[in-house]
């Protein structure tokens, strides 16, 4: 049987979106178009090139399907409206905010957010991986000053449809190590080095300086020069899946201390692994965490260590919710995404 052809845009390729390509190819030939956007310099050139592949590909496909809006989205839905072929654009995060002060968010560049703008009213339909990422409000940062997200907010006019589908997780790779014990005091969490503010890292370093006889990880990125921090905090630096899953299977918490989060995909794989989480009120953390684990209501540090005391004498045998890992496991299985992600590209 000759599978039916389809466009994926993508910008860069994450996890999250190596596994929807593999989820994909077991129904549609995929040809995918890519390029190094982080060339910001090189984003002329490329849709150049982007325009020649598409004008050769679109017509034998029966759906485009976009990672993240952006630059790259731009011509995959214009060209979209013209041949009259369905695009998607999936949408993670960074591409439905602007937080200025943290130089965070695609919507805080002027020429960028054009870019978002026309993308998503060409688009036949967006698929936000969370709720949030339509519209979000916190004070989590500052409870002076409200922080207001989500394509709807910076777009008010946008009458582009859109279904939410959230981000899926392998649950059999995913998992607590067999024989594995858990370190006693063991805290991780999974920062880049540009994001490590907006995540908490300068949180859990002060932290550290706090609880010396316990022990902090940092996942995602190597220790900066200039940070001075103490024994109990290491930088991991970046590490494939198998080496990451193993570190979860050891620490008994996981810290997501974002002050925006489109939804959190490491947060999901530690509880996935056992770890109980700490996670920040913002976007989809306290959905995700549910019952399961504890919530900071304000980025302050005293508040922090509040919590982290309450976070050593949880018990997870008192909450009538369920398991880290069984909450993942219910709400935020690969196979859901997969069956949502079918049914919608298969429906228009």
């Amino acid at each position: 049987m000759v599978k039916p052809k389809a466009l994926i845009v993508v910008p860069s390729f994450q996890s999250f979106i190596v596994q929807d390509i593999q989820l994909l190819s077991e129904h549609y030939e995929l040809i995918i178009n890519h390029y190094n956007w982080k060339k910001k310099e090189l984003a002329p050139i490329y849709l150049i090139r982007q325009l020649f592949h598409l004008l050769v590909s679109i017509s034998q496909c029966k759906f485009i399907l976009i990672h993240f809006g952006g630059y790259w989205s731009f011509l995959p839905t214009l060209l979209g409206k013209i041949f009259s072929k369905p695009s998607y654009i999936v949408l993670h995060g960074t591409d439905c905010a602007a937080i200025p002060e943290l130089n965070y968010g695609s919507l805080r560049i002027p020429l960028l957010k054009w870019f978002c703008k026309k993308s998503y009213e060409w688009a036949t339909m967006l698929l936000p991986v969370s709720n949030s990422l339509v519209f979000s409000q916190n004070k989590f940062n500052n409870p002076n000053s409200t922080i207001t997200n989500g394509f709807q907010y910076h777009f008010p006019n946008l009458n582009t449809p859109h279904t939410v589908i959230p981000n899926g997780f392998d649950i059999d790779f995913w998992k607590p190590g067999e024989n594995v014990r858990k370190g006693q005091h063991t805290f991780i969490s999974v920062l880049s080095k540009e994001q490590f503010i907006l995540k908490g890292g300068d949180l859990i370093v002060q932290l550290g300086e706090k609880f010396k006889d316990y022990t902090f990880l940092i996942a995602g990125m190597e220790k900066p020069e200039n940070l001075s921090t103490t024994k109990n905090v290491y930088f991991l630096g970046k590490l494939p899946p198998e080496r990451l899953r193993s570190y979860y299977q050891k620490a008994n918490f996981y810290f997501q201390l974002s002050i925006f989060e489109g939804f959190g995909c490491a947060l999901c794989e530690a509880m996935l692994c056992g770890c109980i989480p700490l996670g920040s009120d913002v976007n989809e953390i306290p959905v995700i965490i549910g019952n399961t684990g504890l919530i900071l209501k304000s980025r302050k540090i005293a508040e922090l260590e509040s919590e982290v005391n309450k976070l050593l004498n949880f018990n997870i045998e008192q909450n009538t919710d369920q398991t880290p890992r069984n909450r993942i496991t219910k709400l935020y299985n690969l196979e859901n995404r997969k069956k949502m992600l079918i049914k919608t590209l298969s429906n228009n």
